[in-house]
């Protein structure tokens, strides 16, 4: 690991250094400061994140509607006086599935190479540049409307462009987070905090729905314009490893101390004063999959993200294609599942932490969420507070494991014991869960656009496969956490 450098150290933080300088340590507590900024730091960064990939679920509704239903008679700015050419044929629905998932493959696909990036180079400079790059992504797309650009083709490519740099995200939050919080109660604190994702959802829902009928290219801009201020205020500010500034690291991310002279480079409170001699290699792609319970939580998060994207990208058409609500009206009522992902990420965050068995609490989860979407399914259109009490418990539990598996789970797994305290696999590990994960989130989408097409119950069924699968993924997990240890008596006779 590198030792404290001030190189290292940002500008902002130079400059907050030098006046506090003079203030009696006893009012400064320096290490909780830290902490404190870097919690409220990486939570609104992928808050951010998750806010400028959500308007395209919204500005949907707008590229492909029901012309008959608008009034021909109302100016437009736009070559189409209702929906926007490419996404005007009969075949609309694949087109705009095709649109989600060139972002969410590409996404899935670097995200591997993302994981592997981060644990090679400064956080700090991954996250602002990777916010930077989606602000432009996000620009891009809304420019399409002031330039009246209709190709397939550019609208793609823009989303691949920001499927890419989008990865530079989840790693990178998960990993300074790793850095700065050792073990305990983790479920909890990364429950709470894995509320950005649906906190990011909400403001991206409102954000584009203010502007969807009347300007939707602002409904991409705004965001945009947003996340890239926020990568500029990371570049200022954040700390990715309590190492750079001299504060105390994490147990499990303290260097394994071998001699006398391992241990002369500690300060007494655990601060490196000098680099170890063995540095810590990062771990690779393979050696980071031989960690038990990475191939299973990986290939549960598929089917888990696939039911949680699936919503995230086509509920608020589902909402104005089922009821009698409009666009704007449609995407707040789908804010709602995400304010039930709150809820779910939090409780599944204390649950594991109370039984220590973050299988099983994602399987209970699971189980419940199967027959709440055949219910949301059959009567959640009939009216409008039964839909939104529906939605709010799907989104508990559908989310609740997605929460957990992505933060707890995957923190736990990247400082596992057989690590033996080498902390350079928490993002290749984040990496590879979340990666799996989004193949999965880019597959639900698409199949939902296609499907769609032969009625909305064939999609919920399709969910509720997905949800099924996960369950059956964590059997051997499950299993594992249940079975009594073995007694003495066993033991002898063995």
């Amino acid at each position: 690991m590198a030792s404290p450098n001030s190189l290292d150290v940002p500008i902002g933080i130079k400059i907050i250094q030098k006046s506090t300088f003079f203030c009696p340590r006893k009012t400064f507590n320096r290490n909780a400061w830290y902490r404190s900024s870097v919690v409220v730091l990486t939570f609104l960064t992928y808050m951010c994140y998750h806010m400028n990939r959500k308007p395209v679920s919204v500005v949907k509704s707008v590229l492909h509607r029901n012309c008959s239903a608008v009034d021909p008679n109302t100016p437009h700015n736009t070559d189409n006086w209702c929906d926007w050419a490419p996404f005007d044929q009969d075949d609309a629905s694949t087109l705009l599935g095709l649109f989600d998932s060139s972002f969410l493959f590409a996404y899935a696909a670097a995200m591997f190479v993302s994981g592997l990036v981060a644990e090679r180079v400064s956080l700090r400079y991954f996250l602002a540049l990777g916010m930077i790059l989606s602000g432009i992504a996000g620009y891009m797309l809304g420019i399409a409307k002031y330039y009246s650009i209709h190709s397939i083709p550019y609208f793609m490519l823009v989303q691949i462009f920001g499927g890419i740099v989008q990865t530079t995200g989840w790693p990178g939050v998960v990993a300074v987070m790793g850095n700065w919080f050792g073990k305990g109660k983790r479920g909890f604190i990364f429950g709470v905090w894995n509320s950005h994702t649906s906190i990011g959802n909400i403001l991206g829902t409102v954000i584009a729905g203010y502007y969807v009928e009347s300007d939707w290219a602002l409904s991409f801009i705004v965001p945009g314009v947003i996340i890239a201020l926020m990568g500029f205020i990371n570049f200022l500010f954040l700390v990715p490893d309590p190492m750079d500034v001299g504060c105390v690291v994490p147990q499990q991310n303290r260097p394994e101390i071998k001699d006398k002279g391992d241990l002369s480079r500690l300060h007494s409170e655990g601060r490196p004063i000098l680099p170890t001699d063995n540095e810590a290699k990062p771990v690779g792609f393979f050696g980071a999959l031989k960690i038990p319970g990475v191939v299973e939580f990986s290939l549960c998060l598929f089917f888990a993200k696939l039911v949680s994207y699936t919503f995230l990208y086509w509920l608020p058409q589902y909402i104005k294609t089922s009821t009698s609500l409009g666009p704007a009206e449609s995407a707040d009522l789908s804010t709602v599942f995400d304010v039930g992902g709150i809820v779910g990420g939090i409780a599944a965050g204390i649950i594991s932490d109370y039984s220590g068995k973050s299988a099983s609490t994602c399987a209970v989860m699971l189980v419940v969420a199967v027959p709440v979407l055949q219910i949301y399914n059959l009567y959640g259109a009939h009216s409008l507070a039964l839909n939104f009490g529906l939605l709010l418990v799907a989104g508990l539990l559908v989310n609740g494991p997605y929460a957990l598996i992505t933060t707890a789970v995957s923190a736990e797994l990247g400082t596992h014991h057989s690590l033996q305290g080498n902390s350079k696999a928490l993002a290749t590990v984040t990496a590879i869960i979340d990666g799996t994960g989004s193949i999965g989130a880019a597959v639900g989408p698409l199949l939902a656009g296609v499907v769609s097409q032969w009625g909305w119950n064939k999609v919920f069924y399709m969910l509720m496969a997905s949800d099924v699968l996960a369950l059956v993924l964590l059997v051997r997990l499950v299993k594992r956490e249940i079975r009594p240890p073995p007694s003495h008596a066993d033991t002898w006779q063995v």
